[in-house]
């Protein structure tokens, strides 16, 4: 089976408030919660498609909600991205955000229910493992009483030591960025910029070793040493750093409450030696857990998938071919590129148009008709068979309009504000997940992701074998092999053909090639009979099953006519008399 990720942000997903205001706080803007994933929740995502849910920003994290009278006092202003704050300045591993929990004293075993009734839904759990950083406040009030927290032990007076949790400017103060406006430019603070520091400063999660990191650094997080002298360039690993050792418990925490995986936040900038060792130690009492990367180098996608990760993210790769295809018409063929150069690791790449980083596709700063995204989602989900992603509100063209707060209006949905998804929450209908307040525009773009969903489990894509089509394809009355796209994937005798028309605006006529050597590779005989028929196609429109001969096929080409912005997938198979 394919893995279908659905990347579930539960702050904005449950979430009602059909009014909310530029970084207004939790009371004016509200907040969904665990419970809100109910069982018929979790009922439809399943029968959407999906195999796993990364339930995202679930770990307690820096904010400006106060929960004092449960021992979680908010977080300094100065140092929080918007009031709800980064779900990647964790401040507690052992912990889940409060603002979650219908009651917050309950909030561990609300999530656990949560897991059950993913479990029970037949859903595998993702959540993040964030390994690179943490919360400049960072303290633990969840964590086994004979853990020491992180940074408790810490020769401060040393910039580096193996020994230390953090990394240290002895001798200089932090100060925040000037001008930070945490909940945004409309909503001004009368605040010291005094008041918060640190003596001494600790080097900042994106390696900013300034003691006064930008308002484009990560100035909301703490880098952790793994044994890697960030200031010599020397490792020291042997013996273990005690960081390894109590990151790996952490992951064994929440492995035994019955998480399935974990996404490994900016997996890249942690050292390969520490995930090698970390996810050998968890797999000895956990043998089934999934581990991706977020990783950007493509250099180094070898090294990481060898320490033991299952899958790495491919946004530098396809998912900038895709958006340069469609924003700065790129060639088509660059996919052609990419494939190649990724040296045997296609498989292994999680690919993805949308998450919480990514610029919306129904943004005005992308291509505001979410239609017109059909044939790169065709490629990103067909192309091999490694896994797929898709964020909540993308399957109905969740457009992220406005600033709201922190984040601003940058065409994503903001993860450091109270905020809604108002094009989601037609389809949440008020816990009744029906989609019965969608647009029939809405309800067509979800049928395509669910009939997209289908398609990639066939046993072609989730399991089959990739064949280029575009090498024999290059010259007229071939495709433009700049705007169109064309593979096979094969297996156990299903063949199917794939189109993606990049084109936005006119209909592609040609003649495709398939030669004589894609013949060899199927174990088909060039001199029978074939059948064409159509599997899915969007737009939807009346394509009729059409026979042809294999060596006329490899000669004179097979003519079609797709639409502007289509996916078109036909099932090739013999024709029988």
């Amino acid at each position: 089976m394919k893995i279908i990720i659905y990347q579930l942000f539960p702050r904005l997903f449950g979430n009602s408030k059909q009014q909310t205001v530029s970084g207004g706080t939790l009371k004016e803007n509200g907040c969904g919660k665990f419970n809100d994933i109910s069982d018929k929740a979790l009922k439809e995502l399943k029968a959407f498609g999906a195999t796993h849910i990364w339930y995202t920003g679930i770990l307690s994290h820096a904010t400006c909600t106060d929960y004092s009278e449960y021992g979680l006092p908010a977080s300094h202003p100065l140092i929080t991205k918007g009031r709800a704050g980064s779900p990647y300045a964790v401040r507690d591993f052992y912990d889940v955000d409060p603002d979650l929990a219908e009651d917050p004293a309950q909030r561990i075993e609300e999530f656990k229910a949560l897991v059950k009734r993913s479990h029970r839904a037949g859903l595998k759990v993702i959540i993040d493992f964030v390994a690179n950083h943490v919360a400049r406040q960072y303290h633990s009030t969840l964590k086994p009483e004979h853990l020491p927290d992180l940074g408790k032990n810490d020769d401060q007076t040393l910039g580096f030591s193996p020994n230390n949790d953090y990394y240290y400017l002895p001798g200089q103060t932090f100060y925040p960025p000037e001008f930070v406006k945490p909940f945004g430019p409309e909503n001004p603070i009368d605040i010291d910029p005094l008041s918060y520091s640190e003596n001494p400063a600790r080097v900042t999660g994106n390696d900013c070793l300034s003691s006064r990191p930008s308002l484009f650094d990560w100035y909301d997080t703490v880098k952790l040493n793994y044994g890697y002298d960030i200031f010599t360039g020397q490792e020291h690993y042997e013996p273990i750093p005690p960081l390894w050792f109590k990151m790996t418990n952490i992951l064994l925490y929440w492995a035994s409450m019955g998480i399935d995986g974990f996404r490994c936040d900016m997996a890249g900038m942690v050292p390969v030696p520490f995930w090698k060792f970390a996810i050998s130690e968890v797999r000895k009492k956990f043998p089934n857990l999934l581990f991706i990367a977020e990783i950007y180098e493509p250099g180094r996608y070898a090294e990481y998938k060898g320490a033991g990760f299952d899958y790495l993210y491919d946004k530098v790769g396809l998912y900038n071919i895709l958006h340069d295809i469609f924003v700065w018409k790129h060639p088509a063929s660059r996919i052609s590129d990419h494939w190649k150069s990724l040296q045997g690791l296609d498989d292994y790449m999680l690919r993805f148009m949308e998450t919480h980083d990514e610029i919306r596709l129904a943004s005005k700063y992308f291509l505001s008709d979410p239609l017109k995204a059909i044939p790169g989602m065709l490629v990103t989900a067909c192309l091999n068979k490694g896994p797929l992603l898709i964020y909540n509100g993308q399957e109905v063209g969740e457009p992220a309009e406005g600033a709201t707060g922190f984040s601003g209006d940058d065409g994503r949905t903001s993860i450091f504000d109270y905020t809604r998804m108002p094009a989601l929450q037609k389809w949440v209908n008020s816990g009744k997940f029906d989609g019965r307040l969608l647009s029939e525009e809405q309800k067509t773009l979800r049928n395509f992701y669910k009939g997209l969903l289908s398609l990639a489990q066939k046993t072609a894509v989730a399991h089959g074998h990739f064949y280029d089509l575009m090498w024999v394809n290059q010259h007229y009355p071939a495709p433009d092999p700049s705007r169109i796209f064309a593979w096979l994937r094969h297996c156990n005798g299903e063949i199917l053909l794939f189109i993606s028309n990049f084109d936005s605006e006119h209909i592609q006529r040609f003649r495709l090639f398939i030669p004589l050597h894609a013949f060899g590779v199927l174990n088909l005989d060039v001199n029978d009979d074939f059948l064409l028929t159509p599997v899915f196609c969007f737009p939807d429109i009346d394509q009729t099953s059409f026979t042809f001969k294999g060596y006329l096929a490899a000669y004179d080409g097979i003519e079609f006519s797709v639409p502007a912005s289509s996916a078109s997938v036909f099932l090739i198979s013999k024709y029988e008399i």
